[in-house]
Order: structure tokens, then C-alpha cells, then sequence
């Protein structure tokens, strides 16, 4: 089954450039939910450790466990281009 495209002009995207970034993401969501970290894991099928390493921020999460919480919490993870920091000649852009 092929990936889908995301496409809602209302969703809030944000830049993750680190896993304290992501953990802050996912940590935002589950409190505006109104949800504990041991409803949470048991919601998105991971353990509470699991979920408290992710919201702190531990650059070693699995990624396969932080792509169930993201789907677990109703939210997307989506990859796309970045303005290339170089030029084409190789100097900084």
C-alpha cells in the first residue's frame, strides 16, 4: 500500500531539526489531548519508558516506536525539500 499525501491547509507544520524537537512535538500533542504519558503509551502501543525517552528528547528512540506514537496521537510525519544550503557552483547559498 502506497504512502499517502498529506494535504491539509489547516494542519501546523513545523521544522524538527533535532530529537528534543520531536519530543517536544509529540509532547505538546499528548498534553493538549488531556492525556497522561501511561494512557498515551497504551493508546499508541508502546511503553511509558518508550514515551518518556521520546518526549525527553533521546536521540536514540527506535523510529519504528516513534512513527506508532505520531500515528497514535493523531499527528503526521512528512519529508520533504529543503532550500539546498550550496549553490550550484558549490559555494554557499
Amino acid at each position: 500500500m502506497p504512502d499517502k499525501t498529506l494535504s491539509n491547509p489547516t494542519a501546523t507544520m513545523i521544522e524538527l531539526t533535532s530529537a528534543k524537537a520531536l519530543g517536544k512535538a509529540v509532547r505538546d500533542a499528548r498534553t493538549k489531548m488531556g492525556l497522561t504519558q501511561a494512557k498515551a503509551a497504551l493508546l499508541c502501543g508502546v511503553g511509558i519508558r518508550y514515551l518518556s525517552d521520546l518526549e525527553n528528547g533521546k536521540a536514540t528512540a527506535r523510529l519504528e516506536q516513534a512513527l506508532k506514537v505520531i500515528a497514535g496521537l493523531g499527528l503526521a510525519l512528512a519529508i520533504g525539500p529543503k532550500k539546498p544550503f550550496w549553490s550550484k557552483d558549490g559555494r554557499p547559498a
